[in-house]
């Protein structure tokens, strides 16, 4: 297992430092060293690992959230408003009816089975996204108008809806009802997840202010009520509350009380995230199957990037009526493509189901992340300094 865990962070180092070097992200290399370390390559990572992959994601797309609400503005994220409300549901609901009406012309799917896929693709990966959006709050580009503001807060509401409408097709597809309730349960699991978030990061602030402890004790008390909070969303699904949501609003909330204890937490994240980093992506790319890939073809590859396509007319109608320049429009489309986490947690499913499109949603899941994860991160690193104002500090 320790073995493992070496050759997981020397590979994700060296092939990430290895893409940055010839200007490609560094999660690129990452994923790389994933497959090629992972069980359907070199086979070099234990299986005591694997069998924990999904937790160690859900670990970093913690820290990755706790980083961001330590550095969200309330009154920058109120400045944004309409768009930023819209951005964590209809660039996914253009994407899902792209799928319904190109799947079953391109791959020969139903209608039902396409919309099972357009809800597993649907999802932006929050893991590419907002480390991103983070670096642009930090440099100041966009923040003015608040654009990584709305990306950010969008990119962590959009996958709750997402899995709401893929449990909703997948339970079609077994033959049962649908509930009205699950969609209700959408806007109710996003408000009671800000309560709960802002409520937990209220009384952590009272904690830490009235009581003297050391920072790094703080940062491990922190992330420990996350994970906890996070646990409670499946311990208690009578109450329908979206944990990651809450988590990024318990940072909301130390921002707005005490700026300068945000800053000094923030800080001890960013040390955390570049390990998380590593294992993310690394495992991300392990949990790839490079044989459906192979057996892809050029059918999914068109598909992918049609239906981006249809996400990007959702993301332009979001920030209709804004004051953005169209360069600036541009860049909300584009940092709003890749796909990562999200695929790689939810591909398999439909597969494990015995549904018969199984086989075709993992296939089209690996060509998506393989395709998108990169390439949306380029075009962001790309141009949002070409697109964005740069605030002066």
């Amino acid at each position: 297992m320790l073995i493992s865990i070496a050759v997981i962070i020397l590979a994700g180092l060296l092939l990430g430092k290895i893409c940055k070097l010839i200007h490609f992200p560094s999660l690129f290399g990452m994923i790389i060293a994933g497959i090629i370390i992972g069980p359907y390559a070199l086979n070099l990572i234990d299986s005591s690992i694997l069998n924990v992959s999904t937790e160690i994601r859900r670990i970093a797309l913690i820290i990755i959230l706790i980083r961001a609400g330590l550095k969200l503005n309330l009154s920058d994220l109120k400045k944004v408003g309409r768009p930023a409300i819209l951005m964590c549901f209809l660039p996914a609901c253009f994407e899902i009816v792209g799928m319904v009406i190109l799947a079953p012309i391109i791959l020969g799917m139903n209608r039902l089975d396409a919309a099972i896929l357009g809800a597993v693709i649907g999802a932006v990966s929050p893991a590419v996204v907002v480390p991103r959006m983070i670096k642009l709050i930090d440099e100041g580009y966009g923040s003015n108008q608040g654009i990584p503001q709305m990306i950010l807060a969008g990119a962590s509401v959009d996958d709750v809806f997402v899995i709401v409408m893929f449990t909703t097709f997948t339970g079609l597809a077994q033959g049962k009802e649908v509930s009205v309730m699950s969609f209700v349960d959408i806007p109710l699991s996003i408000v009671l997840g800000i309560v709960i978030g802002f409520l937990v990061g209220f009384l952590l602030f009272k904690w830490f202010s009235k009581i003297e402890m050391n920072l790094i004790i703080m940062t491990i008390i922190f992330l420990s009520i996350s994970f906890i909070v996070s646990t409670a969303e499946t311990r208690f699904p009578m109450v329908p509350f979206a944990s990651l949501i809450a988590i990024m609003c318990m940072g909301i909330a130390v921002k707005k009380f005490d700026s300068d204890m945000a800053v000094k937490l923030s800080s001890q994240y960013d040390k955390m995230w570049t390990l998380a980093e590593i294992f993310l992506f690394v495992l991300v790319g392990a949990s790839v199957a490079i044989d459906h890939a192979k057996e892809a073809g050029l059918a999914s590859i068109i598909l992918i990037l049609l239906v981006i396509l249809f996400r990007m007319l959702g993301v332009i109608i979001c920030v209709l009526g804004t004051n953005l320049k169209f360069k600036e429009k541009l860049f909300c489309m584009i940092a709003y493509t890749p796909k990562a986490t999200v695929q790689a947690a939810i591909g398999g499913i439909p597969l494990a189901m015995g549904l018969p499109c199984g086989e075709v949603v993992l296939t089209v899941s690996v060509v998506a992340i393989l395709l998108t994860a990169p390439l949306g991160a380029f075009g962001i690193d790309l141009t949002y300094r070409r697109f964005l104002t740069q605030s002066k500090k």
